[in-house]
């Protein structure tokens, strides 16, 4: 297990290939501090052209090596002698499981958000952290703290729908006491959330993690659309002024962004079904599969993949301990939208 200060002694970047007896196994790592999914992305299908063509294919989108943008920044990060320490037990006993959902399944699931469908039997059942950004959550009465939304985006987007299901289905997996605070924390790319807007293809790292909080009860009692609509908000809400606040807070107080499900209540969503995983041929294909090393693996982490099949399919590489992980197999408002022939588990 490495942490992105490691960058110091290896590598910043390997790839490794495996040559199976009816396949090959691209492996690739790189340092996140550099590049995130959308810059490593970029690579990843630009390496595959040209290693295809042997070299001879021009590059199409050259990425954009700018660096004058607001997350280039001269503040210095103190580092602990020794370099930091991994934030989670590496060692704690987990289950990983890859969930597929259909186009149709996220549609449906979509519809129920909105209010535009007719609730199932799900619907019937009966932290603040730290952060320089707003944390949209329950305010305690039982509604949800308001967002201005200016930029007109109201509808709840079908990953929104998605992701608010697996907050509630783990939440109620967990047995959380009803007081607890639970946190659901989303990567977002901030390119175009910058006035003006970073070129789609600059090359770095430009995300933030942004938290949405709300308490057991309110996850698991109220229906789908409150835990979608708080992630929305929360989404719709980061923007330019966020973006460059959040920034701005981390320079007065730069430290090391911890990974981990510190307070057993926790979910981290990483990665995007929006990444062009399956865009990439070597020549020999399409991709059979995408899936994610073992790095950072931890209770409550989550990887958003396309499906293979595109149309709006999407791909779930869940991570919990072992006893959530058997209740959320056996929760019916969850299993319901997954496809079952789609499924592994590890």
């Amino acid at each position: 297990m490495t942490v992105s200060y490691s960058g110091h002694q290896i590598p910043l970047a390997a790839v490794q290939v495996t040559e199976l007896a009816d396949g090959v196994f691209v492996g690739c790592t790189v340092n996140h501090s550099v590049t995130d999914g959308t810059s490593f992305w970029h690579f990843f299908n630009t390496f595959a052209a040209a290693a295809k063509s042997g070299g001879a294919k021009k590059i199409t989108k050259s990425p954009d090596f700018t660096r004058d943008t607001v997350f280039n920044s001269e503040t210095v990060l103190p580092v602990p002698a020794g370099g930091p320490a991994v934030t989670f037990d590496v060692d704690a006993p987990l289950r990983e499981r890859v969930f597929h959902f259909s186009r149709e399944a996220i549609q449906k699931l979509k519809q129920r958000a909105n209010g535009n469908g007719i609730p199932d039997f799900a619907e019937v059942i009966g932290k603040q952290v730290n952060d320089g950004w707003k944390v949209v959550n329950c305010n305690g009465n039982g509604k949800t703290t308001p967002v201005a939304n200016g930029n007109g985006r109201n509808e709840i987007s079908s990953f929104q729908s998605l992701s608010a299901q697996l907050w509630r289905s783990v939440t109620r997996a967990r047995k959380l006491d009803p007081s607890k605070t639970s946190t659901f924390r989303m990567a977002v790319n901030c390119r175009h959330r910058l006035e003006p807007r970073i070129d789609p293809f600059y090359f770095g790292n430009a995300i933030q993690s942004i938290p949405t909080v709300a308490t057991a009860a309110d996850i698991i009692s109220r229906d789908l659309r409150f835990c979608a609509e708080l992630l929305h908000q929360n989404v719709v809400a980061h923007d330019d002024a966020t973006v460059r606040r959040g920034i701005q807070d981390w320079e007065k107080a730069p430290r090391l962004f911890p990974l981990g499900n510190f307070d057993g209540a926790m979910i981290t969503m990483g990665s995007s079904p929006r990444f062009p995983m399956y865009d990439n041929d070597f020549g020999w294909g399409r991709p059979l599969a995408i899936r994610s090393g073992k790095a950072n693996k931890f209770d409550g982490k989550i990887s958003a993949f396309p499906g293979r099949e595109g149309n709006g399919s999407v791909d779930l590489e869940v991570v919990l301990a072992p006893e959530t992980m058997a209740g959320l197999e056996n929760d019916m408002e969850f299993m319901q939208y997954v496809t079952p022939t789609e499924v592994c588990v590890v």
